[in-house]
């Protein structure tokens, strides 16, 4: 199982991110960084699945597209601020985080937009 494969990764980085930290703290977060990315690389093609499976569940539904994208880029953009964000902290720098984190809450609720529209015109609609 995959899962095991993505444990050992990250007990390995965090062994070797502990050994490094007081000889040589600047390799920590690329280590740090590059085992995210191997982690992600590792699960792409189950998010792959994911995004398939919710495109035809979409389109059975009869579900608007635009919600369904909208949807997606809501979604993306929360795990790209989540993985930004923990290597902000993983550096010491929470400030940076902080924001990262503001931005990204902003930039969910600019991208919501779009539905919360539809849902108030839904509901003039049915309201006299």
């Amino acid at each position: 199982m995959e899962i095991f494969q993505i444990a050992s990764l990250g007990i390995i980085a965090t062994t070797l991110i502990i050994l490094l930290k007081n000889s040589r703290p600047e390799f920590t977060i690329y280590i740090s960084i590059i085992t995210g990315v191997i982690i992600f690389s590792i699960i792409l093609k189950h998010l792959v699945y994911v995004i398939d499976v919710l495109r035809d569940l979409t389109i059975k539904a009869n579900i608007e597209i635009t919600f369904f994208t909208v949807i997606l880029k809501i979604i993306g953009t929360a795990y790209i601020v989540e993985f930004s964000s923990q290597i902000c902290r993983d550096a010491g720098e929470n400030s940076i985080a902080m924001k990262i984190e503001l931005a990204g809450k902003i930039i969910i609720m600019i991208l919501a937009m779009p539905i919360l529209l539809a849902l108030v015109d839904l509901i003039t609609q049915i309201l006299p």
